[in-house]
């Protein structure tokens, strides 16, 4: 590991810092291994786990608690807010322009608890009506729900918070499937989908906590996918989302699905017109 750390330095002239470096172990290594380890490479050797660029590196296997951290600073903003006088006004714009955004890059790629993510907007909810801080009683005349409506229907127009973290995840699985060149998709690919694409391919055998949260948003992705048609040779005839509405065309009678081996492409010419 040394040398290919020094191959690194002397490759990019970047010098790396090993001191700041962190190292976590399992169980299973046994103490003296851990600390020949640990003096060899010169690291610093932690109990638990900790956040790089802002996330937390593992997540347990409480994942409410491990992402309490959201919480705690929304909560904090509320409690600095709730002694100032605001009007309605004012609340909205703090609610969609401070505390919706607290969670938004956490929700880019872990797929939050749900009970957390209610447990955020009751909170929210409590701050709109003018409670929150230490007094956070008080009648709610309307629930989340309805405030999360858009403000064409009625509602308020604040964030669904599951439905934006299913929304924010979904835009990384569509990177992995449109990107496949970049480094992040072909280490997934590799690990996961190594003979199919993000959206055929399977959870798999003790998936990362990434892999599961980005998989869970495929159902939304492959509901608004569809696919865009050149020469038609990679699309298949049935099953697949080509019409130009979105839909497809289903295997409703054995003949029907016949057609299964066999692309698109079939059925147009090269102007790109139907081969009656």
């Amino acid at each position: 590991m040394k040398q290919i750390l020094t191959k690194y330095e002397e490759a990019s002239g970047q010098a790396i810092s090993l001191p700041k470096f962190e190292i976590f172990y399992s169980r299973n290594v046994q103490d003296p291994l851990q600390h020949s380890i640990t003096n060899i490479l010169g690291v610093r050797a932690v109990l638990g786990t900790s956040k790089y660029l802002g996330l937390p590196s593992m997540a347990g296997r409480s994942k409410k608690a491990t992402f309490s951290f959201i919480k705690d600073r929304v909560w904090q903003k509320v409690s600095s807010w709730s002694s100032k006088c605001l009007s309605k006004a004012g609340r909205e714009v703090m609610i969609k322009s401070v505390l919706q955004a607290i969670p938004s890059y956490v929700m880019s790629i872990f797929r939050l608890p749900n009970s957390l993510l209610d447990e955020i907007e009751k909170m929210m909810n409590a701050f709109w009506w003018g409670h929150g801080g230490a007094s956070n009683k008080g009648m709610h005349w309307l629930s989340w729900e309805k405030l999360s409506v858009h403000k064409n229907h009625r509602g308020m127009g604040f964030k669904d918070l599951a439905a934006f973290n299913v929304a924010m995840l979904g835009k990384q699985g569509w990177q992995l499937q449109t990107n496949s060149d970049s480094l992040v998709s072909r280490i997934f690919k590799v690990l996961y989908c190594p003979n199919s694409s993000y959206l055929d391919s399977k959870l798999g055998h003790n998936p990362s906590f990434v892999w599961h949260s980005i998989f869970s948003a495929k159902v939304v992705v492959r509901q608004g996918v569809r696919w865009k048609i050149g020469y038609g040779f990679n699309i298949p005839i049935i099953c697949e989302p080509w019409i130009g509405s979105g839909s497809n065309i289903p295997p409703i009678s054995p003949k029907m699905l016949a057609l299964q081996p066999f692309p698109m492409g079939h059925l147009i010419d090269q102007d790109k017109a139907w081969n009656e």
